[in-house]
């Protein structure tokens, strides 16, 4: 497969400004597959982000509170501005609200590319109104990250009060822009509401390499046996660096709670989860 025709922007966060094994492992399985410009909104030291230096064109570390579209805008606008873009036939916006890839990502690579749409999504979260490429996992094509329109929506992406106008403006509003100037758009797998916080295994299952780190505190926990299966089924690399970072955000005490064997004790969480539901309506 070539490498040197995709051109990853990633966008990171930690809150204790490190750069942490997750993060690495993945940033090391996209290096594979082409260049890779890291932002972090998060002000990480030298020693940090020289953990990505074997596997990046350029790492940004710098808090800017605009969540991850702000640290697409500045691997961008780096890109942009070295004159770079051309090189590439695809750019991908990846994040790190995933653990992964689980597994080896050249089929889900291929199958993205095979795709004779303009933009592609990872996941397409279809709603009752609306349908839109989670921002987690896109390609887009040349057509697209070298317009006059891409380069004013990315370059004006700005801090927002509030988490869900940055997800209607920014997540919904890529999707409805791509559509509005006559681009076409689509995904490797369609799943309505919340699946795919809800549901890491079926993901797993149907092909996709990572799992929402969402899905680590979701429902009283009610995602721990689907989780469980996964990383034993997983690479060793990713099922390693996923549970030392995990460990660290988490506790260990939670993922050992969270990833136990014990039946009774998944069985309550289920019922917990149900009764915590019936009250909020």
């Amino acid at each position: 497969m070539k490498k040197y025709n995709r051109l990853f922007l990633f966008a990171g966060y930690n809150k204790d400004n490190i750069i942490d094994d997750a993060l690495v492992y993945y940033v090391s399985a996209l290096s594979k597959f082409g260049d890779v410009i890291v932002c972090m909104d998060s002000d990480c030291t030298k020693h940090e982000t020289d953990k990505l230096k074997t596997y990046t064109i350029h790492t940004i570390a710098k808090r800017h509170g605009e969540y991850d579209f702000g640290s697409y805008k500045r691997c961008y606008q780096y890109a942009r501005d070295k004159k770079l873009l051309n090189k590439y036939d695809y750019v991908y916006l990846v994040n790190d609200s995933v653990f992964g890839p689980m597994f080896d990502m050249t089929n889900t690579i291929k199958n993205i590319e095979a795709k004779s749409t303009d933009a592609v999504g990872m996941i397409i979260s279809k709603h009752k109104t609306h349908k839109f490429m989670e921002s987690w996992f896109v390609k887009l094509n040349k057509k697209i990250f070298t317009s006059s329109w891409f380069d004013e929506f990315i370059s004006n992406v700005k801090s927002e009060e509030y988490k869900y106008i940055i997800t209607v403006k920014y997540e919904h509003g890529l999707t409805n822009l791509i559509q509005n100037y006559n681009c076409s758009w689509g995904g490797l797998y369609t799943y309505r509401g919340r699946y795919t916080y809800n549901n890491p295994l079926g993901l797993f299952k149907h092909g996709c390499p990572f799992i929402k780190k969402a899905s680590f505190i979701r429902h009283n926990g009610d995602c721990g046996k689907q989780i469980k299966y996964i990383l034993q089924h997983a690479d060793f690399g990713a099922a390693l660096s996923t549970i030392v970072s995990a460990n660290r955000v988490y506790g260990e005490n939670y993922m050992n709670w969270l990833l136990t064997g014990n039946p009774i004790e998944i069985f309550m969480r289920k019922i917990k989860y149900i009764i915590q539901k019936t009250k909020n309506g």
